[in-house]
């Protein structure tokens, strides 16, 4: 079970309301996923995952946002053993990163898995483009193609034209689950399995949140939404693990691209520590109160154990609100675990505030305007 240290007032007869809204909205499909797992699409994730093991050095990894930040986040915090390492593109318009990752690969066996709805998301859709022609100068077009794992829209789009065209291996997208809302799918699957996650376990805890964190997810969000109501705006989530600072990103993300809408909702913002308490934790002591502060309490050591309880007493002493979570282990299963507690505390924390959880227009908004500079 995930703790959660907080009691706040909670409205049962609205919570009700906004559970059934959430189970019936036509992007809510990760809420019964971890239940409902595709079986049939497991087993030739885990096919694939083997087959790029086999044969490959690195696996390109391209897409951006939600199409890489939550498996990022697992492999980079659990670092798993894989003969096989994952190589991270199309997350950025910067060159210089792409040609890190170019020659990161070198002359190395490697395979791409491109990650994108619509195959027209202008930062992976450039990556792919590169890598592809790097398959193709290594292999030949035949190999190159069955290097190629295209996790993407059932029906339509760019990169469902091209898989289907080419014969690439292809693994979808869910229509009615959004990108931050996805690392359960294929798009954080095949690359967690090549990775060495056991993904398995992953999925059990979840699938063992959907009974157990409803609760706990519920608590969680109506105390951001009373601490949001009290005029605090900011929400630093703090981690004391350094490997988890992807995970950090994620919720970021989660949180960010939910709430951040109509005026509404709570800036994400993260910090590591004990690192940061040697830059940042001067502000988080005494700069402005506009802010409070989620810490999610990995099992840890003893020392590192220490830093958290004089963290808590300091900064609640210091006037800031401090939430805690403790997640029961820290590995496949805790993951999972909080995955799914997330999701659910964010969107029931965005339909508090007002606003629809699984629509993006700010991030749609800056796409228009790129298309008519470029």
């Amino acid at each position: 079970m995930i703790e959660v240290n907080c009691s706040p007032d909670i409205d049962l007869e609205r919570t009700k309301g906004i559970m059934t809204e959430i189970a019936h909205d036509t992007m809510g499909g990760w809420l019964w996923l971890p239940r409902k797992y595709d079986m049939g699409e497991l087993v030739r994730l885990k096919e694939a995952a083997k087959k790029i093991q086999a044969e490959s050095e690195y696996l390109v990894c391209i897409g951006i946002g939600g199409s890489y930040l939550g498996h990022r986040a697992i492999i980079e915090a659990l670092r798993p053993k894989s003969e096989t390492k994952i190589i991270y593109a199309g997350n950025s318009l910067s060159r210089r990163e792409l040609e890190r990752a170019l020659e990161k690969v070198g002359d190395h066996d490697f395979s791409v898995n491109v990650i994108s709805k619509s195959g027209t998301t202008l930062e992976p859709a450039l990556a792919f483009r590169e890598f592809k022609a790097k398959l193709i100068e290594k292999y030949g077009e035949e190999e190159a193609r069955s290097r190629i794992y295209a996790t993407t829209d059932a029906k339509k789009g760019a990169l469902h034209d091209e898989a289907v065209a080419s014969g690439y291996t292809r693994f979808v997208v869910p229509d009615n689950i959004g990108g931050r809302y996805s690392v359960l799918t294929a798009v954080g699957m095949l690359p967690m399995a090549v990775a060495g996650v056991d993904i398995d376990k992953l999925l059990e805890g979840a699938a063992e949140a959907v009974e157990e964190e409803v609760g706990s997810a519920v608590k969680y969000a109506w105390m951001r939404y009373e601490i949001g109501q009290k005029g605090y705006d900011t929400e630093v989530f703090a981690s004391f693990e350094p490997a988890t600072m992807y995970f950090n990103e994620w919720l970021k993300q989660l949180f960010g691209e939910s709430e951040g809408k109509n005026g509404q909702g709570i800036f994400p913002a993260s910090v590591i520590y004990s690192t940061d308490l040697h830059s940042l934790g001067q502000f988080m002591q005494d700069g402005r109160r506009n802010l409070f502060e989620t810490i999610i309490d990995y099992p840890t050591d003893e020392t590192n154990a220490k830093v958290v309880q004089a963290v808590r007493i300091a900064h609640t002493d210091g006037g800031i609100p401090v939430l805690d979570i403790k997640p029961e282990s820290y590995d496949e299963k805790g993951f999972g675990a909080l995955i799914y507690f997330f999701e659910l505390a964010c969107a029931i924390s965005a339909k508090l505030f007002g606003v629809n959880p699984f629509d993006q227009p700010g991030v749609e908004a800056y796409k228009e305007e790129l298309k008519k500079l470029i």
